[in-house]
Parts: structure tokens; C-alpha cells; sequence
């Protein structure tokens, strides 16, 4: 009797995990869903923690103003990645040298994060201002000044002069880049000196201007034919002249 009943207390204590998912499969199975949940959560954790250096953090050099090969060596020094972004030209920078870093200098950022250079170009950016694909012609001769002006400030020209000459209406006239005509399909530097040549509208003026101004001379030299036309119209109008007409003829003699 002692022998069966030790060997029925084995089989009990030895299967209860069994039994109870047998007469509970349903709570057995969320629990190990929840488990294995808690577990990827957790390993999940981590593995973010250690790829974004949760809780660790530098302060960042200062490379504006330096050369290329220094601001690059500073930052891998400091356990920092390098990304050019992009090649400027500024005339008080020297040529190669950092205009801008992002982040800025002494932000505080992940170990290892990548930095972005914008570095001085060695030759100012060139531009075509008329690419009709006519090179023997002035470039943007004809054209409206307001629409020279937009475009000049599109393509980034900063020293602009404009100069009036004498013309019908207000087109341009001819363009200059550092003294030189600039020709269609030529290629200039955004930091020349550019000279705008146009017309100002005045030549219509100014050819009445020279008529009147001709005629005025000529009965000025030849007051006798002025006199003779003033006496056929007084024979005409039988002996009477308008005293307005008399007036305006003798102010504009004068």
C-alpha cells in the first residue's frame, strides 16, 4: 500500500503543468502570448537603445571658417560622419573653406551622428543670360528692361548698374559684364559688374524737339515769308485777323 500511494503522489506532482493546460488551454495560451510579448518588447528596447546611443550625447567642434581637410578631420576625430551638401561662393570666404556646418558649432547631438558641410567653391557660379541659341548676337538686346531686371535677379547678380540712352522705347540696349558686350549663349560669373544699357523712350521727344526747333530757325531767317503768308490769310478772311491767331503767331516768333 505504501508503495502505490508514494508512486501515485510522484504522478501527481509531475504532471500538474500538463493537466492544467489540458483543463485550461485558453489562459495557458494568452499567458505565453503575453510572455513572449513582454520578451520582443523588452529585446526591442534594447536593440534601439544600443543602435541610437539612447542617453549618450557629444557637443560639436566648431569647423566654420576652416579648410575642407581640417573640418573633416576634427569631426572624425570626434567620432562624427562628413556630408558635403553643397558648394557656395562668397567673395570674403577663401576659397575651400567651411561657410556653414549643420548642426552648429557646440550643439549637443548622438555620438556619431553625420554632419553637414557647405564649403566655399574655388570659381564663382556662371550663368547664361540668353541661351537663344544665337552666340554671334548681343544677348537680351530687345528686351523688356522690366523683364532684364527679373531676370538678372533671378540668376543671382548682385552689382546691377543701369544706364539710359537714347531710344524709342525702354528695351535693352546692349548688356556688359566687366566691360565686355556679352553675346548670346556666353557663359559669365555671377559676381561680374553688369552694365544695362537702356533705351529711355526720349528719341520721339527729341526729334519733335529738333523739328520745332529747325522750323523756328528757318523763320527766324526768313521772316518775309512768314509776313507774306500773314497777308494772304488777312486777304482770305477779308482784312481781319483773329487776335488770339495774331497773339500766338507773334509769341511763337518770339
Amino acid at each position: 500500500m505504501r508503495l502505490s500511494v508514494k508512486k501515485k503522489d510522484n504522478n501527481i506532482s509531475y504532471d500538474w503543468g500538463s493537466s492544467f493546460i489540458s483543463r485550461h488551454p485558453v489562459l495557458a495560451n494568452i499567458g505565453i502570448i503575453c510572455i513572449i510579448a513582454v520578451l520582443g518588447i523588452y529585446a526591442v528596447y534594447v536593440a534601439i537603445a544600443l543602435f541610437t546611443k539612447h542617453g549618450r550625447t557629444d557637443e560639436l567642434p566648431g569647423v566654420e571658417g576652416k579648410t575642407y581637410t581640417e573640418a573633416v578631420n576634427i569631426l572624425h576625430d570626434h567620432g562624427f560622419k562628413v556630408d558635403i551638401r553643397d558648394s557656395l561662393y562668397r567673395e570674403d570666404v577663401k576659397p575651400g573653406r567651411v561657410i556653414e556646418q549643420f548642426p552648429k558649432a557646440n550643439s549637443i547631438v548622438k555620438p556619431g551622428r553625420k554632419i553637414f558641410l557647405y564649403i566655399n567653391a574655388v570659381h564663382p557660379r556662371e550663368v547664361v543670360l540668353d541661351d537663344n541659341n544665337r552666340p554671334n548676337e548681343p544677348a537680351m538686346k530687345g528686351e523688356s528692361f522690366r523683364s532684364a531686371m527679373a531676370k538678372l535677379d533671378e540668376l543671382g547678380f548682385k552689382n546691377v548698374r543701369v544706364v539710359k540712352v537714347l531710344g524709342t522705347t525702354d528695351r535693352v540696349v546692349k548688356v556688359t559684364a566687366n566691360g565686355k558686350t556679352v553675346k548670346k549663349m556666353q557663359k559669365i560669373p555671377v559676381t561680374a559688374t553688369i552694365v544695362l544699357e537702356v533705351s529711355d523712350g526720349r528719341l520721339g521727344a527729341v526729334k519733335d524737339s529738333l523739328q520745332n526747333e529747325e522750323l523756328m530757325r528757318y523763320y527766324q531767317e526768313n521772316p518775309e515769308v512768314y509776313q507774306t503768308e500773314t497777308e494772304d490769310f488777312t486777304e482770305d478772311t477779308g482784312g481781319e485777323e483773329p487776335a488770339a491767331d495774331d497773339e500766338t503767331n507773334n509769341s511763337y516768333l518770339e
